[in-house]
């Protein structure tokens, strides 16, 4: 397994004392001490993501019908534009032509997952022409560590790099996966997602 789950299960002695020389940073600047999978895995739970961590593509199964059973999804409306993705749904006897209007979840891949702030980047290689508000608040995402970038402008660069001759559009961010109790000026305009992330080990 990598460094990616030790914020979370504890850390040695060695790890507490760098911590502890760390605390004199400002509490808002970005903690770039901390590998990118580590500083993606923080942020995104800090912004409300729900992550599940696979070792291989048996566990993606396993967890992608362990979440339908938390939910009760088995018999719902589906969303999903990816046909690498049609198995899942397949093994569990779900369509993925569901009208969007009715759909209860979205299922997809993504362009890049950005560590500094926690978000997940897409394109109109995953959401077609449809903003985030247009398509359902719960979704389930696919995307490997490999796909972890440092920054947004990261994300962008290799997005371009991979889609030299067929650049995609409708390139937007999904950074806030838990409903605001209390508008603020950060969350003014932006759309939440109850969101599920499946990250499979690839690295």
């Amino acid at each position: 397994m990598s460094s990616l789950f030790r914020k979370f299960f504890g850390t040695s002695g060695d790890e507490a004392d760098n911590d502890k020389k760390n605390d004199v940073k400002s509490p808002y600047a970005p903690d770039t001490s901390l590998p990118i999978d580590e500083q993606f895995t923080m942020h995104f739970k800090n912004n409300g993501g729900k992550f599940i961590y696979c070792e291989n593509l048996n566990e993606v199964s396993e967890n992608f019908e362990n979440i339908l059973a938390e939910n009760d999804w088995f018999e719902k409306e589906v969303i999903c534009f990816d046909s690498k993705l049609f198995k899942l749904l397949e093994e569990n006897r779900l369509s993925p032509d569901g009208n969007n209007d009715k759909a209860t979840f979205f299922l997809t891949s993504c362009e890049n997952l950005v560590a500094d702030e926690g978000s997940i980047l897409f394109s109109s290689n995953q959401l077609k022409h449809f903003k985030p508000n247009e398509l359902p608040t719960n979704m389930i995402v696919f995307a490997t560590t490999s796909q972890i970038t440092g920054t947004k402008g990261d994300g962008l660069r290799r997005i371009k790099n991979a889609h030299e001759k067929n650049y995609p559009t409708n390139i937007t961010t999904i950074k806030y996966f838990e409903e605001v109790k209390e508008q603020d000026f950060l969350h003014y305009g932006s759309c939440h997602k109850n969101l599920y992330l499946l990250l499979l080990e690839d690295l």
